[in-house]
């Protein structure tokens, strides 16, 4: 196990070094700020969706490793899959860190491949963290949603 927890612990620190898709996108791009006031970790994501599917985002903003590191594998996850698959990862990403959406279904989410996004599994052993890795998810469907009207054809 402690092997596993290396490679989790590199794949964490590699995003946090070398985060992949950043800066933000031109207008009519989606964007919103997420802010975590407890450790003032903060992420602005701008997504472009066209025809129901994520066709571009970028991720920017400050905080630790986790909420960084978080925000990376998170863009790279959803680029190119349709809104539905990226609520359905997101929402798979949230069960693995036991937080559970009271407004959803009953679903088992364990056939759901996380990839990198597993790495991030063992910040449930510090609740107070949880925040840092699930800030830019949370940003996501608010840009999403700002993204909604631009993506709608004229």
């Amino acid at each position: 196990m402690a092997g596993l927890e290396d490679l989790y612990r590199e794949i964490i620190l590699d995003h946090y070094k070398s985060p992949r898709l950043q800066g933000e996108l031109d207008p009519p791009a989606g964007q919103a700020i997420g802010y975590n006031p407890l450790c003032g970790d903060e992420v602005v994501v701008t997504v472009a969706v066209q025809n129901g599917a994520i066709a571009d985002i970028r991720t920017t903003g400050q905080g630790c490793s986790i909420s960084k590191s978080s925000a990376s594998m998170m863009a790279q996850a959803v680029k190119g899959k349709t809104l539905v698959e990226v609520g359905t990862l997101t929402r798979a990403f949230k069960e693995q860190l036991s937080i559970h959406d009271e407004d959803a279904e009953e679903h088992d989410y364990s056939n759901v491949k996380l990839g990198e996004l597993e790495a991030l599994r063992g910040v449930m052993k510090f609740p107070s963290r949880i925040k840092c890795a699930t800030l830019a998810w949370n940003t996501l469907t608010q840009a999403v949603q700002d993204a909604a009207p631009a993506a709608e054809p004229s």
